[in-house]
């Protein structure tokens, strides 16, 4: 009975790896050429920057979980493709995004720079419900940020968490056995309180990340570092308020952000509008599919039928 189950994952697996590679390969590939060709004309490349912010990539969609995040390497691939892209006349970011890892921030914020630095087309932000903290920190470096009354955004400012669970583990009986290398390399464990040498180690860092974080902003939006500053104290802002602070420069959305790009970038008539994640966006959900259909399978396979339970209990 094991050995069926066993070799029924299997065989799903397999399949399944055999799908994902067809659709991420060559195929995939000639349908996103063809679809960047099918817009005619002159084109304004929308980016999308959804959710919290990650370094890295998101890979192949997780087997039986959706992948979701702004990850740095898709949208830092993206903007290559537009650099490239002698139809795109200019680049707007989407952004709808609490913040996320300081790492992420600065990889997208190189490559804008890199982007404005050798394409030389606009880039522009607009901002959705937020645009905060790391988020703030990749539209600080555009040519132009549009923010809606309610955005929020802001946030500037850097933080490392942890929570002492010393006194929960006491409660519950539990131990916390901790064999290390090295006097720090438990830092941030819950499991007892933090050193004064720790937490000086850790504010350290914070501040390194912080003076990067105000200089970048600072620089982007090309206002005095000690303006910047006396803005960061961690607050958001509302978009009214950003602009009043000189954080945004104009208060609209999406469309409005659109057709200022546009104009930016010297495109008559309403813009063409091109996506390079659409093709990934389809087969993340087709794949996302397909993983519910097999992890169904896989659960119904392992229901044991009455006998068969019996003798795992003896």
């Amino acid at each position: 009975m094991l050995k069926k189950i066993f070799m029924t994952v299997i065989l799903l697996l397999a399949v399944l790896s055999f799908v994902i590679s067809l659709l991420g390969g060559k195929n995939n590939s000639a349908v996103k050429k063809a679809e960047d060709t099918a817009i005619k004309g002159d084109k304004i490349a929308v980016i999308d920057i959804t959710g919290t912010m990650l370094s890295g990539g998101s890979g192949v969609p997780q087997l039986f979980s959706e992948s979701t995040g702004a990850y740095s390497n898709t949208i830092m691939k993206q903007l290559r493709r537009a650099a490239k892209d002698k139809s795109v006349k200019a680049v707007l970011l989407n952004i709808n995004s609490p913040g996320g890892s300081v790492t992420s921030a600065e990889e997208i914020t190189e490559e804008i720079q890199r982007f404005k630095k050798d394409s030389k087309k606009p880039i522009v932000a607009t901002m959705g419900n937020a645009g905060a903290s790391a988020a703030y920190y990749v539209a600080a470096n555009c040519d132009k940020i549009y923010a809606n009354p309610s955005t929020l955004t802001g946030s500037i400012g850097v933080y490392i968490g942890s929570k002492n669970l010393e006194e929960l583990y006491k409660k519950i009986g539990i131990t916390d056995v901790m064999i290390k290398s090295g006097v720090h390399k438990d830092i941030l464990s819950g499991a007892r309180p933090m050193t004064g040498e720790e937490r000086a180690i850790l504010q350290s860092m914070v501040d390194e990340m912080f003076e990067n974080f105000l200089q970048t902003v600072s620089a982007g939006r090309k206002l005095p570092l000690e303006q910047v500053r006396a803005l960061a104290d961690g607050r958001v802002y509302t978009g009214r308020q950003a602009k009043n602070l000189k954080l945004v420069d104009e208060l609209g959305n999406y469309y409005d952000a659109l057709a200022g790009t546009a104009e930016m970038a010297k495109i008559e008539g309403e813009p063409s509008v091109l996506r390079y994640d659409s093709v990934q966006d389809w087969r993340s959900w087709f794949t996302g599919q397909l993983a519910g259909q097999i992890s169904a399978k896989v659960l119904e396979s392992l229901q044991l039928p009455s006998d068969t339970a019996a003798w795992h209990k003896g």
